[in-house]
């Protein structure tokens, strides 16, 4: 009940942004991040929430760009925030991230510290990103991706302006410091939001939470610990939020 209260007291706010995290908030966590996909009534939820005037939707991802284009399908007006906040995307005219010659290679020999940890563990497989690269534990055993993420970071700490991240059985490091925090903060600038939804299920979410102000609502998808005023136990019950806040919405601004 307590959540339905903040999101009513949400949804009759002037401007409302609702940000969302993709896997494991709007999609199922799956082993093959290609194979992600949005459960069809969160992104009817958020498709239709996009519809509301003065509503502005972002999803907000550790994944790049490209990739949250790819298994996303977003809307056209939906805002994309990528790779933690390194990368955006607020319309036709939004320039790309342009990494400088010593950012260049800095991810250059960060690239080939993980594709050495990557090759060194069955189960881990490397990722490349505009701005980081990313080691994948997930196909592996526990002990070996422990051992492989243990490898990693020791190898990345070598390297000064790298910045890591840990993520559910990923290791992240990035050459532009950015991270969801900011990325929220940017898109409340933006869109001039007067209230925030902001929903993630990983660490790298805490970022997300700890900007929120009084009146935004935070929801941790999932199990472990949070700063989020709420939890839903699944994706599932994060696509019922965002259809009950669409009807809140509905009935607060008209449509």
């Amino acid at each position: 009940m307590e959540l339905r209260s903040a999101l009513a007291t949400l949804a009759a706010t002037d401007c409302l942004l609702v940000a969302v995290d993709f896997d494991g908030t709007l999609a199922p966590l799956v082993e093959r991040a290609e194979d992600a996909r949005p459960l069809p009534a969160a992104a009817a939820a958020l498709r239709s929430l996009a519809g509301v005037p003065h509503t502005a939707t972002a999803l907000i991802s550790g994944r790049a760009l490209d990739s949250l284009r790819a298994v996303a399908g977003p809307e056209p007006e939906t805002l994309l925030v990528g790779s933690h906040g390194a990368e955006t995307w607020t319309g036709p005219n939004a320039a790309p991230l342009q990494l400088t010659p010593e950012q260049a290679d800095l991810l250059a020999r960060a690239r080939a510290a993980v594709a050495e940890v990557a090759r060194s563990w069955d189960g881990c497989r490397l990722e490349d990103k505009p701005a980081g690269v990313v080691l994948h534990t997930r196909s592996a055993s526990d002990d070996d991706a422990a051992a492989a993420v243990d490898a990693a970071r020791a190898r990345l700490q070598e390297l000064d302006g790298v910045q890591v991240t840990d993520g559910k059985r990923v290791l992240e490091a990035s050459v532009v410091h950015a991270n969801k925090g900011e990325g929220i903060e940017a898109l409340r600038e933006l869109t001039g939001a007067t209230g925030v939804l902001f929903a993630g299920d990983d660490v790298t979410d805490e970022r997300g939470f700890a900007v929120l102000k009084d009146g935004d609502v935070g929801i941790k998808v999932g199990p472990g610990e949070t700063t989020a005023q709420f939890r839903v136990g699944s994706p599932e019950g994060f696509a019922a939020v965002l259809e009950h806040l669409h009807g809140l919405r509905l009935a607060a601004v008209g449509n």
